[in-house]
């Protein structure tokens, strides 16, 4: 029996007429006046909108199973429960272009950070980096890291022994996976700075396909991360060749975002040319206050690629600041290798002065430390800084800005999560209304307690789509609701190849997201960012309430979307 349900027998026609003038957004009714049931569920009177970019229309859903069965005036008797949704806007749930949940839905399968925003699928194993396959030689090393912050035992090596796990424990959303080039790489050939053997471009290629012939849905690069950043275009396009021919997507955090973004922009669209592949660049932003003005020359090469036949898109999140690593502001030869080995680089007093050259370079290009905010780090011991920015942490600390974030990184074994305050309001509005950009979080699923409640990450975690809607389109007007419902559903259900998702239709599988227009928002703020977002009432994913109300029902209906490969 589904929680929060509301027991009512309607004794006739004239009854349920009165029922369903009185209530608005009423809830959930288990209706017995009937032996003879057409629908396991029916929607009452939502404004629905299709996903395709279709104004609103009030209609009624029959859902049975866990698919849309009808559109159109249905009676109360036809349901064996009924959802009155009146005054409520009824949409495709929505589909997380860019996401990094994957072992955090191990230690919390009800994904409740991404359910609570109306997401019912979720595309992970983004930046270049995928929970599979593992290197042999960080095997151990990840193992370890696996029990301290999560306590989860890693039993698996690749993509088949990592969905067996999914699917084993349970998910409340679908779930589905790009595999990382980082993880590709490092797989095949180590993690440092040098061109790959014909032997070990082979063997990469090789991974590339049994992980799409394994149900990826494509791949994705992280060229400011180790060891992604060391493959050359070169190497790229051969990897790109591989996900063109099965029909995936190749993903990418560019070489740059800020400095260079033109010149890695080319870098993409010239591996997407040669290749053939279908390109999604992640989370596009232009960094950096001295770089904001690359904006119009950034968007002129996205839509020339278009015009030139480039299958191109983008994912953004609806805020000014970026979330990642501390050891992020680091250069990339100090990164190179393992764990390990960039500690020992950081403790190496030789290596000293260009580290810290290295460092008074970034801090010129943020302009100030207190625009890089501590949101997580792994011991109770420097629990007392996350919130805090470099600059009052440094203080705090009676340290210099450099000391303090080579030692923290030291003192927590390289696990130190940073959120980055590098972009602008302007440039923003007009990334999300641009049509070749969709809405992704660039987050993991998390949730207010236990081990996924820990730290201060970045809000869009929990009101990334809320957001969106809330905001920029309510608020700001920047567009209207059915063409950013549009981006969020049908535009990367059919990227992705999702098939029969992102559309509210006749046999399309009842993924759906049921919230108050004009009430949808975001709650989860910069200090308080363990916030659900206000105004999303019901999500099903697959026919089944997970979010009823507003609460999260317990139930787990999720599945793996495995792409079938054309390989």
């Amino acid at each position: 029996m589904m929680p929060r349900i509301t027991r009512r027998r309607f004794l006739g026609e004239t009854a349920r007429a009165v029922a369903a003038a009185s209530v608005v957004g009423g809830g959930l009714v288990l209706n017995g006046c009937s032996s003879r049931k057409d629908f396991d569920l029916v929607i009452k009177d939502g404004l629905v909108y299709d996903g395709l970019g279709n104004p609103g229309l009030v209609t009624d859903i029959g859902i049975s199973r866990d698919l849309i069965k009808y559109l159109g005036k249905i009676s109360y008797s036809r349901g064996r429960a009924v959802l009155e949704a009146r005054g409520l806007a009824v949409a495709p749930g929505f589909i997380d272009v860019h996401d990094h949940s994957d072992v955090q839905l191990l230690v919390n399968p009800k994904a409740e950070s991404a359910v609570h925003q109306g997401i019912t699928t979720t595309i992970s194993g983004n930046c270049g980096s995928s929970p599979f396959p593992i290197a042999d030689e960080i095997f151990e090393q990840e193992k370890d890291s696996l029990k301290k912050r999560y306590e989860i035992d890693l039993t698996w090596r690749d993509i088949r022994g990592f969905f067996s796990r999914i699917e084993e424990k349970g998910i409340a959303l679908n779930y589905g996976t790009l595999v990382g080039q980082g993880a590709i790489r490092g797989a095949a050939m180590g993690f440092n700075d040098r061109a790959p053997k014909p032997a070990e471009l082979e063997k990469m290629k090789a991974l590339v396909s049994e992980n799409l012939k394994n149900g990826a849905l494509g791949l994705s690069s992280g060229l400011e991360y180790t060891p992604g950043s060391f493959a050359q275009p070169d190497e790229l396009v051969e990897l790109c060749k591989i996900v063109a021919l099965a029909g995936g997507v190749y993903a990418t955090h560019m070489r740059d975002e800020g400095d260079t973004l033109i010149e890695s922009l080319m870098e993409t669209i010239d591996v997407a040319k040669k290749s053939g592949v279908s390109v999604q660049i992640s989370h596009f932003k232009v960094a950096y206050p001295r770089n904001w003005g690359k904006i119009d020359a950034a968007i002129v090469k996205i839509e020339e690629a278009k015009k030139d036949g480039v299958d191109i898109f983008c994912d953004r999140y609806p805020y000014i600041a970026g979330a990642t690593s501390l050891d992020f502001n680091f250069p990339l030869w100090a990164r190179q290798g393992t764990t390990e080995e960039f500690l020992s680089r950081l403790k190496d007093p030789y290596q000293d002065a260009k580290l810290r050259s290295y460092i008074a370079e970034r801090e010129k290009k943020l302009e100030s430390w207190d625009k890089v905010v501590i949101s997580y780090v792994l011991t109770e011991k420097n629990r007392k800084f996350e919130g805090k920015n470099i600059l009052e942490a440094s203080r705090e600390a009676g340290k210099p800005p450099y000391e303090f974030m080579r030692d923290l990184l030291i003192e927590e074994n390289d696990q130190v999560g940073i959120v980055i305050f590098m972009m602008k309001e302007e440039n923003l509005t007009r990334i999300l209304a641009h049509p070749l950009v969709g809405i992704g979080t660039d987050g993991e699923a998390r949730a207010p307690y236990g081990l996924l409640g820990r730290g201060k990450p970045h809000p869009r975690v929990y009101g990334t789509f809320p957001r969106a809607i809330g905001k920029y389109v309510r608020e700001e007007k920047l567009l209207k609701l059915e063409e950013m419902l549009k981006k969020m559903t049908s535009v990367p259900a059919r990227r992705f190849g999702l098939q029969k998702r992102g559309v509210v239709r006749a046999e399309n599988i009842a993924d759906l997201v049921i919230f108050d227009p004009d009430k949808i928002i975001d709650k989860a703020t910069w200090k308080e960012p363990h916030q659900y977002p206000a105004g999303v009432e019901y999500v099903l994913v697959n026919g089944e309430i997970v979010i009823d109300k507003g609460s999260h029902t317990g139930k787990l209906p999720g599945k793996i979307l495995r792409k079938k490969s054309a390989l």
